[in-house]
């Protein structure tokens, strides 16, 4: 269908992904590889998403918006708070973060999105150290990295600092956490670029995808947009509604 750039979120994308490399012959198809932060930090030398309960509670206590804690932890249950010392103690894991990466060939995915929702608990529990330590291994592998976080309006002034591409996080005309009218003028300002993840909200914008697009690209300007389609048809409509805004007509199709 003419595009030539693609998702890779999980290792069977991947293994997809070259798959059609080879079917193609075609080395100019590039892909985005994903990380997540988790694979890059330990506490007390255990993986950090064994101690998920503690770090969750502990950021609900002292980051969420009362309002938002059951909209994003539904089904988390109170239990003990880390405490200073112990957020202290969480430390870099360049092996398990290596071994993540390994499956990523810069040649075939040169962009790599760091991150997900632990990049915004690394932040809210003030440990940015630990994302940029995971940029600059992926740096060294050759990887042009892009950082990924959930809480855009929390987010984008915490990840000023870090040495990416671009900032993936999750905007479109629905919303955008915490806050759709606060993001809005926070990334038209922001002076880096910003990827646009579930630009659809889910596929409920799907048949205005036009009109989606447009608030994005033409509104608040974002440099990108990572479209998730689920059949032949969805990604129809998604063309349909591109070709209807000339600014988003590339010399090549995306």
């Amino acid at each position: 269908m003419g595009f030539w750039c693609f998702d890779l979120p999980t290792l069977r994308h991947l293994e997809s992904f070259r798959e059609l490399r080879q079917t193609e012959a075609d080395e100019t198809l590039i892909g985005f590889g994903h990380v997540e932060a988790v694979s890059g930090v330990s506490f007390l030398g255990k993986p950090l998403h064994q101690f998920e309960s503690k770090v969750i509670s502990t950021i609900i206590k002292n980051t969420i918006p009362p309002d938002l804690v059951k909209k994003l932890f539904p089904a988390h249950s109170p239990c003990e708070v880390l405490t200073q010392r112990e957020i202290d103690r969480m430390a870099s894991d360049s092996y398990h973060f290596e071994k993540a990466l390994s499956p990523f060939n810069p040649g075939e995915s040169p962009f790599l999105i760091v991150g997900g929702k632990y990049s915004d608990w690394l932040l809210a529990l003030g440990r940015i150290d630990l994302l940029k330590e995971m940029v600059s291994m992926a740096r060294k592998r050759g990887f042009i990295p892009i950082f990924s976080g959930q809480w855009s309006t929390f987010v984008l002034p915490k990840a000023k600092p870090l040495e990416v591409a671009a900032y993936a996080i999750p905007i479109n005309q629905k919303g955008s956490l915490f806050d759709l009218a606060q993001a809005c003028p926070m990334i038209k300002r922001f002076e880096k670029p910003i990827i646009s993840l579930n630009p659809l909200a889910e596929g409920s914008l799907l048949k205005k995808s036009e009109e989606a697009l447009s608030f994005l690209f033409n509104e608040l300007k974002v440099y990108s947009a990572i479209i998730e389609v689920a059949s032949e048809e969805e990604m129809g409509e998604v063309i349909r509604g591109v070709m209807r805004i000339p600014s988003l007509i590339p010399f090549r199709k995306t």
